[in-house]
């Protein structure tokens, strides 16, 4: 069982990268522990930035050293970074298109013991409302790594959501990936993984669900699927860790080919994967589309896992609800 969480991959990332890149910069909101980000103001103290309980200046701060010719990567607990420093977000990093990383640390229900005010159940919608913002959430420490290594090599802006602990492993090290794509775990058929994690849609029969899924929600849907074969229902499983900029492209063809498309996500129904998921599928090739989210209400509290068997977000409840609704 992995217990690496996928911000150490992103610790590990940058690690490796400040050694030849002068110009990554890590700036924390009193919160480098809570990020896996010690290590890193340890071995580069003259690129690290800790700002305290500040997250608008920690944002604005990033900004500027953006303009500066920097490579500013901010963390901040999810719940504070896309709440409290939100106009800072829209205004100082997406409107005026600054080389910022926004890393929203311990996201969705991470904290969950601490309740409603420590959830961000509501920042993939508020981020993605943003122009010029996009918006990532990773599903295991693998595909992290990957992502990070492509971000350092743009200079647009980015709010990434990872969450506080180990998710188990999807991926190998050579994880499947491109920017903006996303990967198809499996294909609906012979119900196994895809070599190199793209699908022959024109060599693609039917199928009977895609789920789409996001963050640590993906390995629920793997688990979902395989359930689900058991029964002899066909499953394509799709991770969307780009959910904006969205996949459009495969989400249509995996949807044309399905009878019914399910998405899984550790967010609020509203706005969030689910909503434009629905709103594509809509527009370009109407199906059923059912969203499992959390409630809008204020959630239980227990640890992550408790809280998403409550609420069927897990393999067992995707699965029912599969079967449920093809039924």
């Amino acid at each position: 069982m992995n217990k690496i969480p996928n911000r150490k991959a992103i610790c590990d990332v940058l690690l490796e990268k400040a050694k030849t890149d002068r110009d990554i910069v890590v700036l924390c909101s009193d919160s480098r522990g809570s990020a896996s980000m010690a290590p890193f103001f340890e071995q580069y103290p003259e690129q690290s930035v800790e700002v305290g309980i500040a997250e608008q200046n920690l944002v604005s701060i990033s900004a500027g050293l953006a303009k500066c010719g920097k490579k500013p990567f901010c963390f901040s607990p999810a719940s504070f970074l896309s709440t409290r420093s939100y106009e800072q977000a829209k205004v100082d990093v997406a409107y005026s298109n600054t080389n910022v990383k926004l890393v929203g640390i311990s996201g969705g229900i991470s904290y969950g013991e601490l309740g409603m005010s420590h959830h961000s159940a509501q920042d993939i919608a508020a981020m993605s409302a943003i122009p010029n913002m996009r918006v990532y959430l990773p599903s295991d420490r693998f595909q992290t790594a990957c992502m990070m290594k492509a971000l350092l090599q743009d200079e647009k802006p980015a709010y990434i959501r990872v969450g506080r602990n180990p998710v188990e492993d999807i991926y190998q090290e050579d994880c499947p990936f491109e920017m903006d794509r996303a990967v198809v775990i499996r294909d609906g058929n012979a119900g196994e993984a895809v070599s190199g994690g793209k699908m022959d849609w024109e060599q693609m029969g039917e199928v009977d669900v895609t789920i789409v899924a996001c963050g640590e929600m993906v390995r629920p849907a793997v688990r979902g699927a395989e359930l689900l074969k058991e029964k002899g229902i066909r499953t394509l499983v799709l991770d969307m860790y780009c959910v904006k900029p969205l996949d459009t492209e495969s989400l249509v063809k995996a949807a044309e080919r399905s009878k019914l498309v399910v998405t899984a996500e550790e967010h609020s129904p509203f706005g969030g994967l689910g909503a434009v998921v629905s709103q594509v599928v809509a527009a370009q090739c109407p199906k059923k589309v059912i969203n499992l989210a959390l409630p809008d209400a204020p959630v239980i509290t227990g640890k992550s896992q408790a809280v998403f068997d409550y609420y069927g977000l897990n393999g067992e409840g995707i699965a029912k609800t599969v079967v449920e609704s093809l039924g």
